[in-house]
């Protein structure tokens, strides 16, 4: 429990205190947010804001990661689960990074094209989830509060690119407001880190057998994930000093597809992440209602920016969704606990 606590205050150290430091460079490079023409006009002022701040919450989650090996005799090996888990993170911190600097190098709100992003979600996919059962030797099954008994075979591949997919979209459909994001990812982070520590503690329960998955290392990277965002939040909070961009979001959401898979609560997501959930339908709807109708259904999408131009103030947004994401976290994790007390873990 102490490298937890460790992992997750370094950290949140790193980004409290190198924020800062990243916001002066990050002005001198031009390293400047774009504002996209068709959104709140109140944003407009927000433009020149540094972005890419998601490589300071990488940094903190590397080195807070680092730092919970760190034991009295030296220093503890490393697992193939947390060592996949960390890869992963950094690979959709990197695509994320390559949609950032298209849009400064081309001085524009678009980086990456659709296809682009999407070919680069399904390769890191194919390769975590190939990594994930060769490696780590987690199974091809669905999984909601651990694994089933339903078998997915080669479509686990499938499966593991819709989760991955769909969780880094929604979290980038939700970085539109100062804090909203990586403030709603804390709880949901949070969540991961108790999610693996109660299986590190209960492992006959969840049939975690002897290979390289090893719950209390992802907790590692969770906890030094949710520290790093925590620590970042104090300076992107209204009015935001630095903005992580999908450097940030895309890494975030890739994170949580990852701890769900590997953890075995890939289902149990839809409920952790329930706020990116509606964020994600809220964009789905409006684009099917306009095309059969050609009337929108929102101000506009995604659905904070409707609350928004329905007159709420930005911070009045910000905070009731951090409400709705530590809602969703705690009903999650309430059917977590339920589910092992039904199921006798206690016994």
């Amino acid at each position: 429990m102490l490298s937890i606590g460790i992992a997750a205050i370094v950290g949140m150290l790193v980004t409290l205190l190198g924020t800062p430091v990243a916001v002066k460079r990050f002005r001198r490079q031009g390293w400047g947010q774009l504002i996209r023409e068709e959104g709140p006009q109140a944003h407009y002022e927000k433009r020149g804001t540094p972005t890419m701040g998601g490589l300071v919450i990488l940094a903190g989650c590397i080195l807070g990661y680092l730092a919970g090996h760190i034991g009295s005799e030296g220093f503890n090996e490393f697992t193939d689960s947390g060592l996949l888990a960390m890869f992963a993170i950094i690979a959709f911190a990197f695509l994320g990074l390559l949609d950032d600097f298209i849009k400064i190098r081309r001085s524009r709100s678009l980086g990456l094209s659709s296809s682009a992003k999407f070919i680069g979600q399904l390769v890191i996919a194919v390769v975590f989830a190939y990594c994930a059962l060769e490696f780590v030797g987690i199974g091809d099954d669905v999984s909601f509060f651990r694994s089933t008994a339903i078998n997915l075979g080669i479509f686990f591949y499938l499966w593991a690119f819709v989760i991955i997919a769909a969780t880094s979209n929604g979290v980038n459909l939700t970085d539109g407001m100062d804090g909203l994001a990586v403030g709603s990812a804390v709880p949901v982070l949070a969540s991961f880190v108790v999610i693996a520590f109660w299986q590190f503690r209960h492992q006959v329960f969840y049939d975690i057998v002897e290979t390289g998955s090893d719950p209390f290392d992802l907790g590692l990277v969770a906890a030094a994930l949710f520290g790093a965002c925590a620590g970042f939040l104090w300076w992107n909070t209204a009015p935001a000093k630095i903005f992580m961009g999908d450097t940030g979001s895309l890494m975030l959401g890739g994170a949580m597809a990852v701890f769900a898979i590997l953890l075995n609560t890939a289902l149990l997501l839809i409920l952790l992440g329930g706020l990116y959930v509606l964020e994600t339908l809220s964009v789905i709807v409006q684009v099917a209602v306009f095309k059969r109708s050609g009337r929108r259904l929102l101000l506009m999408a995604p659905i904070h920016h409707h609350f928004e131009l329905y007159g709420w103030p930005e911070y009045s947004v910000i905070v009731r969704f951090w409400i709705l994401s530590g809602m969703s976290v705690a009903f999650g994790i309430g059917l977590f606990y339920a589910d092992f007390l039904s199921k006798g873990g206690l016994v």
